[in-house]
C-alpha cells in the first residue's frame, strides 16, 4: 500500500522552507527513522526522515521548490500498515549537494516505481531538468542534446566535465554569439581554440540558499533602518599574550577548552555594557528599550554563510564556559546543527575577522541590536612606552553602532572600557 508522507510543524516563526536535496531515489529500499531529505528554512537546515519501513515511491516535490507544513512530498510503498504519516524533522548536520531528482507529474497511489536508467545511458535526452545549471548552459551555448553525450555521473548523469570532453572531441564546433550574431561554424584547429577560449571562461549562476538570502536581507534592512556609525580604538595585548602563554596549558588541562582572547573580550564587552546601557539598548518605534540582561551573538563563519549563536547571560559565564560553548558554536554551525534557538534574540554582537587576516573592517549591525564590536588581527607593530619605541602585540577594534540612541561619547567610552580591561587583565579580577 501506499503511504503519504507529509512534512510536519516546522520550528517556531518559521512559515515554510527549501527542500534542497533529496537523499533517496525512486525506488530505493528505506527504514524508518532513515533520512530522505533536507530541507533549508532561514535559519536551518532540516533532515526530513522517513516515517515507515518501505520502498521510496514517486517524489511530489523537486529540489529548489518551497514546501511548507503539511505538504505531501513522497510516498512510500509498504505493505503493513496503511495510513497517512507525518516526516520528523531535525537539525541536519550538512547540507548536501547530492544530484538534482526528478520533478514527475502528481502520479496516481500506487502507480510503480519507475526503472532505474543503467551508468553511461541518457534514456531521455528531451529532459534537462535533472541537468545541473552549469550542464544545461554549456548545452545552450554549443547547440548540444543531451542524448550526445555520455554521462560518467550518478545514475548515467551528465557532468559539466563530459560537456567539455564531449566538445574536446568533437570534430565541429558551433556557437551562437549574441542573439543578433548569426551562427558561426568552425571545424580544425579554429574550432579547437574557439572551444578553449569559451571553455576558460566558465560562468555559473547558483541560486543563493534559504540562509545567504536571509543575511543579504538583514544587512539591507540594518543599512536602510539604522544610521550606521563606526568609531575605532587600538589595544595592546602584550599582557594579555603573556598571562595566555604562562596558563595555557594549565587551563586546557582543568577546563578542556583552549584558552583565547575571545573569551576575555567576551567578558570586557559585559562589563563595558554594564557602565553604558544605552550600548545594550534597542529601538522599538519610538521607545528605547533598555535590556536589564546582556545576551552576546558571537558571529561564527561557516561553509553555509555566516551565523550569530547567542552566549545567554554571557556575563555570568567563565572564561572557560564562554570558550567551550564558542567552539561548540563553531563545531555545530559547520555541521548546520544549530538550533533556532540559539539564533535569535541577543542584545551585542562581537564579530572576529582577524581569524581571516583582516586588518580593519566596519562591521554591520545585526538588528535590532544598536550596536557591534569588531576585532581584528594582532599584529606587532612598534608603539611608544615612556621614553621608548618598544614592539607589541597590537589589534584595532571597531565599534559601528545606531547613532539615532548612541552618541559619540558613550561609543568612545565603551571602547575605551575594553581596552582598560584587555590591556590589564587583573582589572577582572578587582573588577575595577
Amino acid at each position: 500500500m501506499s503511504i503519504e508522507v507529509k512534512v510536519s510543524e516546522l520550528p517556531e516563526s518559521v512559515a515554510d522552507g527549501t527542500l534542497v536535496s533529496w537523499l533517496r531515489q525512486p525506488g530505493d529500499t528505506v527504514k524508518a527513522g532513515e533520512p530522505l531529505a533536507e530541507l533549508e528554512t532561514d535559519k536551518v537546515v532540516l533532515e526530513l526522515f522517513a516515517p515507515v519501513d518501505g520502498v521510496l515511491g514517486p517524489q511530489l516535490r523537486g529540489k529548489g521548490e518551497t514546501v511548507r507544513r503539511g505538504d505531501v512530498i513522497a510516498v512510500i510503498d509498504e505493505s503493513a500498515t496503511v495510513g497517512t504519516a507525518t516526516l520528523e524533522l531535525a537539525p541536519l548536520e550538512t547540507t548536501s549537494s547530492s544530484g538534482q531528482p526528478r520533478k514527475p507529474a502528481t502520479p496516481q497511489m500506487g502507480a510503480p516505481v519507475p526503472p532505474v536508467p543503467p551508468a553511461g545511458r541518457v534514456t531521455e535526452p528531451d529532459e534537462t531538468n535533472g541537468l545541473a545549471p552549469a550542464v544545461r548552459r554549456l548545452l545552450e551555448e554549443h547547440r548540444l542534446s543531451p542524448a550526445d553525450i555520455t554521462g560518467s555521473g550518478p545514475r548515467g548523469r551528465i557532468t559539466k566535465e563530459d560537456v567539455l570532453r564531449h566538445l574536446d572531441h568533437s570534430p565541429q564546433l558551433t556557437a551562437r554569439i549574441g542573439e543578433a550574431t548569426p551562427v558561426v561554424t568552425l571545424s580544425g584547429r579554429g574550432a579547437a581554440a574557439e572551444s578553449e577560449r569559451l571553455v576558460s571562461r566558465p560562468t555559473t549562476r547558483v541560486k543563493m540558499s534559504r540562509l545567504r538570502a536571509r543575511i543579504a536581507e538583514r544587512m539591507l534592512e540594518a543599512q536602510r533602518s539604522a544610521a550606521i556609525l563606526t568609531t575605532f580604538s587600538e589595544v595592546n595585548l602584550q599582557a594579555l599574550t603573556d598571562l595566555r602563554q604562562q596558563y595555557r596549558d594549565a587551563f586546557a588541562a582543568r577546563h578542556g577548552a583552549k584558552l583565547g582572547i575571545m573569551g576575555f573580550f567576551v567578558r570586557a564587552c559585559a562589563e563595558a555594557l554594564r557602565r553604558y546601557p544605552i550600548i545594550n539598548a534597542s529601538i522599538d518605534g519610538d521607545e528605547i528599550v533598555y535590556h536589564g540582561y546582556f545576551d552576546i551573538g558571537v558571529a561564527v563563519s561557516t561553509s553555509r554563510g555566516l551565523v550569530v549563536p547567542i552566549l545567554r547571560d554571557a556575563d555570568t559565564m567563565s572564561l572557560a564556559e564562554i570558550e567551550r560553548a564558542i567552539a561548540q558554536f563553531r563545531h555545530r554551525g559547520e555541521e548546520g546543527k544549530l538550533g533556532i534557538d540559539e539564533l535569535v534574540g541577543g542584545t551585542f554582537s562581537i564579530s572576529n575577522g582577524g581569524v581571516f587576516g583582516s586588518m580593519l573592517s566596519t562591521p554591520i549591525l545585526n538588528p535590532p541590536q544598536s550596536a557591534i564590536l569588531g576585532l581584528h588581527r594582532v599584529e606587532p607593530r612598534p608603539i611608544a612606552e615612556g621614553n621608548q619605541v618598544v614592539v607589541r602585540p597590537m589589534m584595532y577594534t571597531a565599534l559601528s553602532y545606531d547613532h539615532r540612541i548612541i552618541d559619540g561619547r558613550e561609543a568612545v567610552l565603551f571602547l575605551v572600557a575594553i581596552k582598560e580591561l584587555i590591556e590589564d587583565p587583573n582589572r577582572f579580577i578587582l573588577q575595577v
